[in-house]
């Protein structure tokens, strides 16, 4: 069974914008706000992280895309039959770097700075999921070189490698029990890891057989960043289970799963342009979470056995004049999570998301765009039925409703 950091990672509960488990889909302004369509868009340096084939097209020798979103996730979670209520509101901000250049006719080059795992939750401090999770903040930027190269006048492939490095904190507490404590204070560990880090590729190709018509393909490797030496913390130990909860170091993998977009677009007119995405991602590569201790601390072994996963996106652009360009989206994302395996550190379930923006072109050269992200995920009633303590499983479920708004803006600079 592969090893997984019980960290979690970024919880939905905290930046409920994930496509899936843990993945934030946030990786452009014009993009972003056609329902984070791209793979066969070229119309601007953000098609260096969505199809690196299209690098190809751009019709600006340098392009630099440049852009960051404010991210405001909610999440309630309620037990009717049990009186129990618990919330968090996080902030997130991700952002992206995207320049390209094109040293011939049928060479060019990219380079995209990302951040699509990452962010922060807080639940309220020993609610009654603690034993779960309490908090966690998870921070990691992606490093993407790639190169572009046209074949004739309709076909282009691309690809690079991706470098991804980031860190991360996690706390819960370690018992249900309440005399496992001091002082009326749960016990509860603290996860700490620095210098975390993976590498992975991707690539793609772009076909366009009319003026029209673009067809795109991109592919993105799984990755495995690997948690070594990572600090683990005891707090509030009662004396009676200090020889077992000490403090020491512990060793655990978090994978980043593979996945494979394709799509179109059709330039109906000069002014308006239609686009549609599927993207499928391999999410059943996370399979259970498991931290390793250095020492006489037990093993954490839990299991999520998270299932493959589809997002479906549409856009459209509208070009209204020289100085204003529209945008608007949508699309629909599949949890992974199955029924039973519904823990509060990625309270996932399926969701909509409705997007828009525009860009402002101040001359030939430089734009500024902004764009909009509401995601409402259903209200769901789930649990998680596999935490055991003491030889007993210990279910743990109730319904969640999360909602979140992302604002962005960024600048568009090309010659």
């Amino acid at each position: 069974m592969r090893k997984l950091l019980s960290l979690t990672l970024l919880a939905l509960a905290g930046s409920t914008a994930f496509a899936g488990g843990y993945r934030v889909s946030i990786q452009g302004q014009k993009q972003l706000a056609m329902g984070h369509t791209g793979v066969a868009v070229v119309n601007s340096a953000e098609v260096a992280f969505f199809n690196p084939a299209g690098m190809a097209y751009l019709d600006k020798k340098f392009n630099l895309s440049v852009g960051g979103n404010g991210l405001f996730a909610n999440t309630k979670f309620q037990n009717s039959q049990y009186n129990w209520e618990a919330s968090t509101n996080n902030v997130g901000t991700p952002f992206s770097i995207y320049a390209t250049y094109k040293l011939n006719d049928w060479f060019t080059a990219g380079l995209a700075v990302y951040t699509p795992y990452g962010s922060s939750v807080e639940w309220d401090k020993d609610w009654q999921g603690a034993h779960l999770v309490n908090s966690i903040e998870l921070a990691a930027i992606f490093v993407q070189p790639s190169i572009s190269v046209r074949v004739g006048e309709h076909f282009s492939v691309g690809g690079g490698f991706i470098y991804a490095s980031g860190s991360v904190n996690f706390n819960r507490n370690l018992s249900t029990n309440p005399l496992l404590s001091d002082n009326g204070q749960p016990a509860d560990v603290t996860l700490d890891a620095k210098g975390i880090s993976a590498y992975g590729y991707n690539v793609g190709f772009m076909f366009n057989p009319t003026d029209k018509l673009r067809l795109g393909m991109n592919y993105r490797s799984e990755m495995i960043m690997e948690a070594r030496d990572g600090d683990a913390t005891f707090n509030d130990v009662p004396v009676f289970a200090q020889g077992t909860f000490n403090n020491t170091t512990f060793n655990a993998d978090l994978p980043l799963p593979a996945e494979l977009t394709v799509g179109l677009s059709y330039k109906f007119t000069d002014k308006f342009l239609v686009a549609f995405d599927y993207n499928r991602t391999k999410w059943s590569a996370y399979d259970a979470l498991v931290v390793d201790f250095a020492n006489s601390v037990p093993t954490s072994t839990n299991l999520r056995n998270y299932k493959d996963a589809s997002t479906y996106r549409v856009g459209m652009q509208y070009v209204a004049n020289s100085k204003f360009t529209f945008r608007a989206g949508w699309y629909f994302d599949e949890s992974p999570v199955q029924d039973g395996y519904f823990a509060p550190e990625t309270p996932r379930n399926d969701s909509m998301g409705y997007t828009g923006g525009l860009t402002y072109q101040l001359n030939s050269k430089l734009g500024i765009d902004f764009s909009f992200l509401y995601l409402h995920f259903d209200e769901i009633d789930n649990s998680y039925d596999y935490y055991q303590e003491n030889g007993n499983t210990l279910p743990f479920g109730g319904t969640y409703k999360s909602s979140v708004f992302s604002p962005g803006i960024g600048i568009t600079y090309g010659f």
